[in-house]
């Protein structure tokens, strides 16, 4: 379509053009007029007798209102509408640590979504994933950015009027930093830096000056998330044991003054002043008790980030949002997509804590939001899954209640996919034996993927589940998506190998190890024909598991999750072969399926309407890969 911008469009001309392509738009002086007006006061988009109006007041808002108009054009001709944003930022933080750099050019393909979205804050999570020049282990072989990286995505954000915000860690969460030879005088433990040494303190500016330097914005998150065993490491050898909450703050003062020494606003987790002030440690202690001088010693200028994504409860955040203002800071909410259950999404649980999460926000007058994609356990999960929760929180931005249909309205119109069929991916994990929008995170699409068929440590969670026939039938909705959905037919692609694999592997164990306790050697032979099959399905899915991570990330980190198709196909060869020679006589016994099988429990037991929760390390052996 051919549009002729009627007034100032200096300011949102070159961002307008970056979106040509994703609004099917060109910019021509006969083309249908629109008049756009900046003003203070909410989104107004409207059309009539031939011309159209387009009202907004910050630069983010017009693309919003341009993909609100043009919309809204398509499907009625005539129309008004007005949308009063709730949040002054809202938007997302990306996990780029955990083994997945996002591809600089797939970062601004996500921003050219934000835009018509409406979303305006942006935050990379980059633990270790960013150049510092004078520490040259600093993200080795992680596939950090360059400056030059960096300064290119905030530019291209800079365009719609995304703020995109550094985002470090500067105590814990640094296990991939502190791990070289560098690193032995400035940590305390494995994760957690050395508080009060002086060269720390030179590390640690040495970090936030690289990170900042590339972004316009002047605010950046330094983290002092989930630091358990602060002072308890080579501190405690060196200082005895001493109050955390005063070595906490002790830290913090010394960074927030670097940071201000570099012209910037700092923000932090809030976690850790909680779990100090609970008797058990948690975050979310409902008597949680903070001490006075500890609540004075937090810096003023200090903005508290609350994150949770674990309860359906609004009430719940509503006592936490007010727990957090009684200590006067400025807070955020960090609420979660919920892309690192396992190797598939789980809606139902990030659907359900945000319409809460974002309901409470609203009530309490919270005015920055931003949902988290993180990747724990080597970012299985494609990060374009994260599209409907980001959807998700835009419209409840723009919107106070948000039904399913604007959504998939607003998230075909915004990315060109269908919303039913994303949410079929749920599917994977949703499984038989487990609750309703799975909010126990069970991931039985992780443990059955690579959990080990002649040990089976997850043979009895799904015993009596029907799990092969579960992913048989979810086959064919995936397959019609790949058609519906030709903007991620690689991600539908992707899933679909995954259910196939599945719908052979899932019970596998527990008929071999039935036809080997009844001596049944005609069921065996049978099992190990269908074994060669899985063979080949494992072997697609990790091609074209491959394929979606090169198109998303640059390649480091891609051979932790290739070792974990290696190990799977090395242990599918093994028990061919241990199965030939049982079946041949060569051997009288295949001890791994001597053995009783037992409930996998982990160490916090199974949570309710869950069947487990794990990393890698605790799927593919009872063993331990560190020994």
């Amino acid at each position: 379509m051919q549009i002729n911008l009627v007034g100032e469009k200096g300011l949102i001309l070159k961002g307008l053009e970056l979106l040509g392509d994703e609004l099917s738009i060109e910019l021509h002086e006969k083309g249908y007029p629109i008049t756009i007006t900046q003003r203070v006061g909410p989104i107004h988009v409207s059309n009539k007798d031939g011309k159209g109006n387009i009202f907004y007041q910050e630069k983010i808002h017009f693309y919003r209102a341009m993909g609100v108009w043009l919309e809204n054009y398509r499907k009625t001709g005539d129309f008004e509408l007005t949308e009063q944003p709730n949040f002054q930022t809202s938007g997302v933080m990306l996990d780029v640590s955990r083994n997945a750099v996002l591809k600089v050019d797939e970062v601004q393909g996500l921003l050219r979504n934000l835009a018509v979205m409406g979303l305006n804050v942006v935050m990379l999570y980059t633990e270790d994933t960013y150049e510092v020049p004078d520490y040259p282990y600093f993200g080795y072989m992680r596939g950090r950015y360059t400056e030059e990286e960096l300064r290119t995505c905030d530019e291209y954000a800079d365009h719609f009027g995304i703020e995109m915000i550094p985002c470090i860690q500067t105590l814990a969460h640094l296990t991939m930093a502190l791990k070289w030879g560098y690193a032995k005088e400035i940590r305390d433990t494995a994760d957690i830096l050395l508080v009060g040494e002086s060269k720390t303190y030179q590390f640690i500016e040495s970090m936030i000056e690289a990170a900042s330097k590339p972004f316009k914005s002047k605010r950046i998150h330094i983290g002092m998330d989930e630091a358990h065993q602060l002072g308890l490491g080579r501190y405690l050898d060196l200082n005895g044991y001493e109050n955390r909450f005063d070595i906490m703050n002790k830290h913090l003062d010394k960074v927030v003054s670097i940071a201000k020494r570099h012209g910037l606003s700092p923000m932090i987790w809030s976690d850790m002043y909680f779990r100090l002030g609970s008797k058990h440690g948690e975050y979310y202690d409902k008597d949680v008790h903070i001490p006075k001088e500890a609540i004075d010693s937090i810096p003023e200028n200090v903005q508290l980030v609350y994150w949770d994504y674990y309860h359906a409860d609004e009430q719940f955040y509503r006592s936490y949002i007010q727990k957090h203002k009684e200590l006067g800071r400025d807070t955020l909410f960090a609420g979660g997509a919920w892309t690192w259950n396992g190797i598939s999404p789980n809606y139902g649980r990030a659907f359900v804590t945000t319409e809460a999460a974002l309901s409470a926000c609203k009530k309490d007058g919270l005015q920055e939001v931003f949902t988290t994609l993180w990747g724990d356990n080597g970012a299985e999960t494609p990060l374009t899954t994260a599209l409907p929760v980001i959807q998700l929180y835009a419209e409840h931005t723009y919107h106070e209640t948000v039904t399913m249909e604007h959504l998939a309205q607003r998230f075909y119109f915004c990315t060109g996919n269908h919303l039913e069929d994303f949410l079929v991916l749920n599917q994977l994990d949703e499984t038989p034996g487990v609750m309703k929008n799975n909010v126990n995170s069970s991931n039985a699409s992780k443990f059955l993927l690579w959990q080990d068929l002649l040990i089976g440590l997850f043979d009895e969670n799904i015993r009596g589940l029907d799990m092969n026939v579960h992913y048989q039938k979810l086959i064919p909705g995936i397959n019609a998506a790949k058609e519906r959905n030709p903007n991620t037919v690689h991600i539908f692609e992707f899933y679909e190998r995954l259910a196939k694999v599945l719908s052979v592997k899932a019970e596998m164990g527990i008929h071999l190890k039935a036809a080997y306790d009844q001596r049944d050697k005609d069921s065996m032979t049978t099992l190990l024909s269908k074994i060669t099959i899985l063979t080949n399905e494992v072997h697609e899915l990790h091609k074209k598991h491959r394929e979606v991570w090169f198109s998303l990330y640059k390649p480091f980190g891609w051979e932790i999750i290739e070792f974990r198709y290696g190990g799977l196909l090395a242990r599918l060869a093994t028990t061919q072969i241990r199965i030939q020679q049982w079946l041949e006589g060569t051997i009288d016994r295949i001890e791994e399926l001597e053995e009783t099988r037992l409930v996998h429990d982990g160490p916090n037991g199974i949570p309710e309407g869950s069947l487990g929760n794990h990393f890698y390390h605790r799927i593919a052996t009872a063993g331990n890969f560190n020994w």
